[in-house]
């Protein structure tokens, strides 16, 4: 017995995909009014400066990730060397800073009144200015390479010990094997991490806040605050849709491209000795020093020296931000599994097309969707009022965040839901019918207790990107609540590097335990006879 195909579960995907579009609406549709001397302004003034260091630092970004990326990826994968095993996993650990907490510190501590300039400029060396391009640059390729990384260790995990075998029998050394056939074969997963990390850097805010370098994304949020102009600000976020597209047309090629990576037996690693051993060694063990462990133990020191200084306000931030992260979490817990039940009961084209939809918002940069969500629900807003006489203001509210939060991460919460729903047999569907559970029901008492480790899963990711997001909550949060990001923001702006370290730490620290899980998982997929 097969269960009815019924139009509701098509209609619910597209009715959860509705938010997504109405951004992306918004933003293309801004180009339909052009306002020529709105337009004459931003071609003189804004665009000018802003286009052109967006795509410098994107360009920078995936070119360092792409190279310190598959590079770590390449040492730990395909060669064998002290330490090789720590290092596999370690240098993951990375991800559970954000670019922005990274930035704080590294401003902190080498800006001109920062202790470590201050020290050099003591013993008579000065530090060139670190509030630039590059600055921002090199920690966002220190923030974003474990993208690349994690992809390309994958993509050399699996290529088959036969290509590198025939490899060698038509002569080619190992090392000439190597790079000549494992690294061509993994281009794709390369160009697929290295369009991850862009996509991040086109939606950072907080990182070249810092370092005071203007992009669009921080152009959109002056053009808000700074000169309260709403077009200017959806102008810009259409400008910055353009370049979000142009990435993920990129990105879906080259996810067509990875499609013909063969699979195999994991690829037997080439014993290093002596010097290049050491040098293996010692450049995974700088990336980690370099990345991780200098940024948190120069947080720990920063927190444990203003620690007297944590008051009520830093209490109620960082209790707003587990709220939030709480809400997000059920809420696109609930949606992730209504589009996964969704797509297996009616496995429709319209159905597939509203759940791509519906997680394309990943993808989207948070001012992109801040303005692109404001400006359509304010314009329904006022027609409402007009039609029915009502008085309504269109503010920040909670509401309003959650739904940001659910364009943004439902993709978060729909991969681990949607692969443990697949893992569940229709067979169980069937003799749940027979019994008389339908719907809801049959939902409730078939799949979600099957489904707990990945609820689990899905809640944690959606909570700490919720704790880290910081353009979505700046810019929609409801008036007087602070948050953990939002204090990281408001005291580097005033230049409180070090009272900034502890609602830093307080974001390490939750975003280090779901890339613990990951780590964890990964490393028993490896266990095996070639570990």
């Amino acid at each position: 017995m097969k269960p009815r195909v019924r139009l509701g579960w098509p209609l619910l995907a597209f009715l959860l995909a509705v938010p997504t579009l109405l951004p992306l609406g918004a933003a293309l549709g801004s180009f339909a009014r052009i306002d020529t001397e709105l337009w004459s302004h931003l071609l003189d003034y804004v665009l000018p400066h802003v286009l052109p260091q967006t795509i410098i630092l994107v360009v920078a970004v995936s070119l360092g990730v792409s190279l310190l990326g598959s590079s770590l990826a390449l040492l730990v994968s395909l060669f064998d060397f002290p330490g090789r095993r720590f290092f596999s996993w370690a240098l993951i650990l990375p991800l559970a800073i954000p670019g922005y907490v990274l930035a704080t510190v590294f401003v902190g501590a080498l800006d001109y009144a920062g202790p470590v300039a201050t020290g050099l400029r003591e013993i008579g060396i000065a530090l060139p200015e670190v509030r630039n391009s590059l600055g921002a640059s090199l920690v966002l390729i220190a923030a974003l390479y474990p993208y690349v990384y994690l992809v390309v260790r994958s993509s050399l995990a699996t290529q088959g010990a036969r290509v590198l075998e025939v490899a060698r029998s038509m002569g080619l050394t190992p090392r000439q094997a190597m790079l000549r056939v494992a690294l061509p074969l993994s281009a794709p997963a390369i160009m697929g991490g290295t369009l991850l990390a862009a996509m991040e850097t086109l939606a950072d805010f907080g990182t070249v806040a810092a370092f005071n370098v203007d992009t669009l994304t921080t152009a959109i949020y002056k053009a808000w605050f700074s000169l309260f102009s709403i077009d200017s600000a959806l102008q810009l976020a259409g400008v910055l849709l353009v370049l979000v597209l142009v990435l993920l047309i990129i990105q879906s090629r080259a996810n067509a491209m990875r499609r013909t990576t063969q699979s195999g037996p994991t690829a037997r690693r080439l014993p290093l000795r002596g010097l290049p051993a050491g040098l293996a060694s010692t450049a995974c063990a700088m990336v980690l020093i370099l990345c991780l462990v200098l940024p948190l133990f120069q947080l720990i020191l920063w927190t444990i020296q203003h620690w007297e200084r944590a008051d009520h306000r830093m209490l109620t931030a960082a209790m707003n931000s587990m709220a939030l992260g709480a809400m997000a979490a059920v809420l696109l817990g609930i949606s992730a599994l209504m589009l996964a039940v969704a797509m297996r009961r009616s496995p429709r084209p319209l159905t597939r097309g509203a759940v791509k939809v519906a997680t394309l918002g990943y993808a989207l940069p948070g001012a992109l969707l801040a303005i692109g969500l404001f400006v359509p629900l304010a314009v329904i807003t006022s027609n409402m009022n007009e039609a029915f006489g009502l008085n309504i203001i269109l503010q920040g509210g909670v509401a309003l965040l959650l739904l940001a939060y659910a364009v943004r991460f439902t993709a978060v919460a729909h991969a681990p839901i949607s692969s443990g729903l697949a893992r569940i047999k229709p067979s169980l569907d069937e003799a749940a019918l027979l019994a008389g559970h339908r719907g809801v029901a049959q939902i409730r008492r078939v799949h979600l207790p099957l489904l707990k480790p990945a609820f689990a899963a899905a809640a944690a990711l959606v909570f700490v990107d919720v704790m880290k997001e910081m353009p979505i909550t700046l810019m929609m949060r409801p008036f007087g609540w602070d948050t953990l990001s939002v204090r990281v923001f408001e005291l580097t702006s005033e230049g409180q590097w070090e009272q900034a370290a502890l609602p830093s730490m307080a974001i390490v620290a939750v975003g280090l335990l779901p890339v613990w899980w990951l780590v964890r998982n990964l490393e028993k997929e490896a266990r095996g006879p070639s570990t």
